[in-house]
């Protein structure tokens, strides 16, 4: 990991830029972070195909709002997404998964699957060798979630990576079959959060995602709204689920 540039915010957030190999990258550390005092890490996921750079007031802003916490929270440039190659059929599966939600139709099962498969198969290791990476400075300590989307790439990294002890997912788009099989393997505390009346998502789909979900402990948390309505209180339910789960007390 070689880091291309750092930053100290007036509030003391340092956000550091990163490469890892040709991945981008952005981790931010709370000014609270030492290696006497390391912080738990939250991995933010982000929307497909639309990049850090257009993405970063959001990230930052959760990033804030996590190192308000203690925490510390780093991103990657998805697969196909900023200055990154597109990937192969990409473009493709994601009109033809526009057309059917504008026709009103259910898209087919092939046209998720070329779309989210791929992506996941790319995204999953690059995120796992960041974290083998970030793990090893000292002012980071081995306590990990995962936020955000893209769900299949949470659920499929909740289900083999054991270093992330829970995840805060957004049930914001359609998932493959294999994803929900998937689930039935995740075990950690789950905080999902669906709006009830998201425009590109499939309500149904969601439900049946979040039953097949094989933790002891996981929450649904619904809101009317579309996908862009989600409500300021449902940041704090998810901070206070990674507080429980990863703050001083989760040991």
């Amino acid at each position: 990991m070689h880091v291309t540039s750092t930053h100290r915010h007036d509030d003391g957030l340092t956000e550091r830029t990163f490469a890892l190999g040709d991945v981008p990258g952005i981790l931010w550390t709370p000014p609270s972070a030492s290696p006497s005092a390391p912080a738990p890490l939250i991995l933010m996921g982000q929307p497909g195909g639309i990049g850090m750079a257009r993405m970063h007031p959001r990230l930052a802003a959760r990033a804030r709002a996590a190192a308000a916490q203690g925490f510390a929270s780093a991103t990657l440039e998805l697969p196909g997404a900023g200055e990154r190659a597109p990937l192969p059929g990409a473009a493709e599966a994601r009109a033809e998964l526009g057309r059917a939600i504008a026709a009103g139709v259910p898209p087919t099962e092939d046209t998720v699957d070329r779309l989210i498969l791929p992506l996941v198969d790319r995204a999953v290791p690059e995120w796992r060798a960041a974290l083998d990476e970030l793990l090893g400075l000292p002012e980071l300590a081995e306590r990990v979630g995962f936020s955000g989307g893209v769900i299949a790439i949470g659920v499929r990294l909740a289900a083999i990576e054991p270093r992330i002890r829970a995840a805060g997912l957004f049930a914001g788009s359609y998932v493959p079959r294999a994803t929900l099989a998937e689930a039935r393997e995740v075990t950690i505390p789950l905080h999902v959060l669906l709006q009830w009346d998201d425009e590109g998502n499939d309500r149904g789909m969601a439900l049946e995602l979040f039953d097949a979900f094989g933790s002891a402990e996981k929450t649904l948390q619904a809101n009317l709204g579309g996908h862009t309505g989600v409500p300021a209180f449902a940041g704090e339910d998810a901070a206070r689920f990674f507080a429980r789960h990863l703050g001083p007390l989760a040991d």
